[in-house]
């Protein structure tokens, strides 16, 4: 089980100051191991942390309404357990833990609009959440079966977390959004000793917006001190009119619903172990995949897989990647070493014969107009050309 944030600005969606990512500039190279340092699909169980700070003397109130949705979280597919449990010294602070048989079933409810009606009658009791999410390594108490396997070896990464969100905005409103998302000014990076804001990269196709952030620490906490920022403020309200989906910040519920819907978690990152290329230009392009109903999971894991085997092959084009999934939603950002147009079939994740014959079966060509076999070049240059989204801000901290 977890309940959403009951504060406005946890998720907020305008820019935030950056710094360069693992495979995009030589400082933050020689931080990171290469590889994979982050995958939802490596089918081990999860165990979701959720701390919460309930109001003063609504204790019994909280647990009666825990109570009322406890049966309907466990019937939720992909969930084994949870305990709800009281701190000794504070009565006011919870831990609620929930087990999951894998990550992919426990993103899916979190980001659902049926998490958001069941933990609704829990947000009346609770001042503030911070809900941490960890893969099972390890485990002592052998004697009772539980499904999926715990990892056998953690995955190597430095302190960074990356996250986005997508929304669309009113037909004729794009102009408009791109030039507010684009001339805002940029908050302080520095969040505090722990935190700072690295790396936005923001991108258009159509209506659709996609933000992609990378923070290093808390990521709650570094969203929290952006949105705190007036500037920032100023442009969601600027913005908010031209939104498909209303929203009105001052309203609880109604910015988490927002930030809800518009989460995007990233799934898998893979960086390239021959990283040294500090002197050759690198690109870093977002690519929003036409899906098919019902595959864009199937397409996610696809892509993780190329983007694993990339990470691995001495001289690819592809520095890094980093794969956010939502239903049928699909975006992949990647960090390419020159011209992107150079290497259509490594840029797009479909290297393969393997990897091309599924993408025909998951992708939507006709959505997008792009007939022919992800197999050939000219294909595989059409669908580059038309799966890339326009960058309109790709701001980093000053120092990185």
């Amino acid at each position: 089980m977890t309940v959403s944030p009951v504060v406005a600005t946890d998720v907020p969606t305008t820019d935030v100051k950056d710094a360069t990512d693992a495979a995009t500039a030589s400082a933050a190279v020689a931080a990171e191991a290469g590889g994979v340092s982050i995958s939802a699909f490596d089918g081990s169980r999860v165990r979701v942390v959720l701390m919460l700070d309930v109001h003063d003397g609504m204790q019994q109130e909280f647990l009666d309404a825990y109570e009322r949705i406890r049966d309907r979280v466990a019937a939720v597919p992909g969930h084994v357990s949870d305990q709800l449990c009281q701190s000794l010294e504070n009565p006011a602070q919870w831990l609620l833990t929930s087990e999951w048989e894998s990550a992919a079933p426990f993103l899916a409810w979190v980001n659902s609009d049926e998490h958001l009606d069941t933990v609704e009658p829990l947000q009346d009791c609770v001042r503030d959440t911070h809900s941490l999410r960890y893969s099972v390594l390890r485990e002592t108490d052998g004697a009772r079966p539980a499904p999926g396997e715990p990892r056998s070896a953690p995955r190597i990464g430095g302190n960074v977390v990356r996250h986005a969100l997508t929304f669309t905005v009113k037909p004729g409103s794009e102009t408009e959004a791109a030039r507010l998302l684009s001339e805002y000014v940029s908050p302080d990076a520095h969040v505090d000793g722990s935190t700072r804001l690295l790396r936005t990269s923001l991108f258009m196709q159509g209506n659709r917006i996609v933000r992609a952030v990378e923070v290093r620490g808390d990521l709650q906490r570094a969203l929290r001190h952006v949105a705190r920022q007036p500037g920032v403020r100023a442009v969601e309200e600027a913005l908010n009119p031209h939104l498909e989906q209303d929203r009105d910040l001052a309203d609880p519920r109604s910015a988490r619903r927002f930030f809800t819907r518009a989460a995007m978690p990233a799934v898998h990152h893979a960086t390239a172990l021959d990283q040294d290329r500090s002197a050759t230009h690198t690109e870093r392009v977002a690519l929003l995949y036409p899906v098919r109903a019902g595959a864009g999971g199937e397409l996610a894991r696809l892509l993780a897989r190329r983007d694993a085997s990339a990470a691995q092959a001495p001289g690819s084009p592809v520095l890094a990647a980093t794969v956010f999934h939502r239903d049928d939603l699909v975006v992949r950002l990647v960090d390419v070493a020159g011209d992107p147009e150079a290497a259509p079939a490594a840029v797009l994740g479909l290297d393969d014969s393997e990897s091309a014959a599924a993408a025909e079966r998951l992708l939507d060509g006709a959505a997008i107009g792009v007939d022919g076999s992800p197999a050939e070049e000219g294909t595989q240059a059409r669908l580059l050309a038309a799966l890339r989204m326009t960058p309109l801000t790709d701001r980093r901290s000053a120092g990185s």
